[in-house]
């Protein structure tokens, strides 16, 4: 201390301009982060708003069409949104056993408001893969830093799996953005913040779970924190998970139930997601088909990572991340490894849904760009204190520009091949000779793949007519029965019989071959309307 005045001034004035220099660094870093997540998003918005008009014709186009038919239901029969119907079963009423139909409702509304478009179900499902992207950022900005939040949203925004399936017309990128925006809201509220923060969280996990029941998975991480809080005796704080953990438990198995109730119900008794499960075939055929492992990984080279992003998750997991001196700090840096575990539960108990319907890997997605994200940071940085060095920025372009040339390109353009365009061009000729009321019988390039019908803008079958225990992706095994079917067909109703020439079923038999007799049948007692070099189609005359 002094009783210098002058003195005691300058010091003032120096202090004061340390103060204001921090500040304008923190504003800059603050600033800098922004502009960082900014560009993620810009670059996540490029990848999954590239054609975004495709018609429903990819890889995913058989699950995609049973979104956009109960969207189109929604609009045009009933705004109900407990009672999904697809229109690939007949005239209907075709109540399915279905998840929450979000992402449908949306598009259906949107189809009220500017007319229909058939990509306007993938752009609703991209929105929720943005959400994803900044939800991400922030949970991982929480559970390690900024830098590793960037990496992380970075690899999300380029991982071709999440690329793909954010621009789909299906449920689970809002089932993926809706719980880990939960999640997120949840470790916010737990490290700290309003106490507003938890039933909004509640509310945004329950809408996700709703959306898409592996979900279900990312709760591992508030069960995981309530525990956290129980053993710090903060028994008041982990009542009010408990209990809102219990509600919302009670709404997702509340729906599901009814779910179950109204495919059981009605024609054709279809429940989605039934059936492929550890307790349906058996542990030890599971333990036979090795857990799906094969499939598991020529899915994850040949489609959804490539080796680049394969190379970056097996880095980030090898090599943790150093230990916080923090508690509180040390429990939320678990969370990525708590959400990965889940999933891997969930993947050993499904391995036969999940492998044959590949979408459902996406709750895999958020943990698996978080240590993509720090797997490219370590490489990227090799032991440098600091990021900002010329070497280290070559480092990560490099990494990103390998990531980009050998996964994301490649793959993402695999995915979205048009594999079932000649069944749109089916469904469109369909459309085109079909009168006011006519329901169809249409055979796409996938056999059981309802994309015909749906292009025809009719209501229809699929052939061989599918749903509960029915096997609709093989053909029947002689003429006879398959026109005994038909014959059924055209008794309820039917109207217009059209195949693609090469539609085929899963055991690789084309219908022009191995139901000649079949079309010979159809010469005789159908009106030829068109045979061209990719299809036919006859009008099914009354008996």
């Amino acid at each position: 201390m002094t009783d210098d005045p002058e003195l005691t001034r300058v010091e003032g004035q120096q202090c004061q301009q340390q103060t204001t220099g921090r500040d304008m660094a923190a504003r800059y870093y603050l600033s800098l982060d922004t502009a960082i997540l900014l560009g993620i998003l810009f670059i996540a918005i490029v990848f999954r708003f590239h054609k975004i008009t495709l018609p429903l014709v990819d890889g995913f186009s058989w699950r995609e069409i049973s979104t956009a038919m109960m969207a189109d239901n929604f609009q045009q029969r009933s705004w109900n949104i407990f009672f999904p119907e697809v229109s690939w079963t007949g005239p209907g009423p075709s109540y399915q056993g279905r998840e929450f139909q979000i992402v449908s409702y949306l598009t259906a509304l949107l189809y009220q408001l500017f007319g229909w478009h058939d990509w306007f179900g993938r752009a609703v499902a991209a929105f929720f893969g943005l959400v994803t992207v900044f939800s991400l950022h922030r949970l991982t900005a929480l559970c390690w830093d900024e830098m590793h939040a960037h990496a992380a949203a970075l690899a999300y925004a380029l991982m071709p799996a999440a690329i793909m399936i954010d621009s789909s017309f299906l449920p689970d990128p809002a089932m993926l953005a809706l719980v880990t925006l939960g999640v997120w809201l949840f470790v916010k509220y737990w490290a700290g913040g309003s106490r507003w923060l938890l039933p909004l969280a509640t509310l945004s996990f329950s809408l996700g779970v709703l959306s898409k029941l592996p979900g279900i998975a990312a709760g591992a991480v508030i069960f995981y924190l309530m525990v956290c809080w129980i053993l710090e005796k903060k028994r008041k704080q982990a009542s009010w998970v408990f209990l809102s953990g219990l509600s919302s438990l009670a709404v997702i198995g509340a729906y599901y139930i009814w779910a179950i109730y109204l495919g059981r119900s009605y024609p054709p008794f279809h429940v989605a997601g039934t059936g492929g499960y550890i307790w349906d075939d058996g542990f030890w055929t599971y333990v036979r088909d090795r857990f799906y492992f094969k499939s598991l990984w020529n899915t994850s080279v040949l489609w959804f990572y490539g080796y680049p992003f394969l190379v970056l998750l097996a880095v980030g997991l090898w090599i943790p991340l150093s230990r916080a001196e923090d508690p509180k700090q040390r429990s939320l840096s678990a969370i990525p490894y708590v959400w990965l575990t889940a999933a891997i539960i969930l993947y050993l108990a499904a391995a036969g849904e999940i492998t044959s319907n590949v979408w459902n890997f996406h709750i895999f997605h958020v943990p698996i760009a978080m240590f993509c994200g720090h797997g490219a940071l370590l490489l990227a940085t090799l032991g440098s204190r600091t990021v900002l060095t010329p070497a280290v920025v070559l480092r990560s372009i490099f990494i990103v520009a390998i990531a980009l040339a050998w996964s994301t390109l490649p793959l993402v353009r695999t995915m979205k091949k048009p594999i079932a365009m000649n069944g749109k061009l089916l469904g469109e000729e369909l459309a085109r000779l079909a009168q006011p009321g006519d329901l169809v019988v249409a055979i796409a390039p996938e056999v059981g793949d309802p994309v015909a019908i749906y292009y025809s803008r009719a209501r229809g079958w699929v052939f061989p007519p599918g749903g509960g225990d029915a096997e609709w992706s093989k053909f029947v095994a002689d003429d006879a029965t398959a026109i005994a079917q038909l014959e059924e067909l055209r008794a309820q109703g039917a109207d217009l019989f059209g195949v693609a020439k090469n539609a085929t079923d899963k055991e690789g038999r084309l219908f022009v071959e191995h139901h000649d007799g079949v079309v010979d049948y159809l010469d005789r007692t159908a009106t030829k309307l068109a045979d061209l070099h990719n299809l036919l189609i006859y009008r099914i005359t009354r008996p």
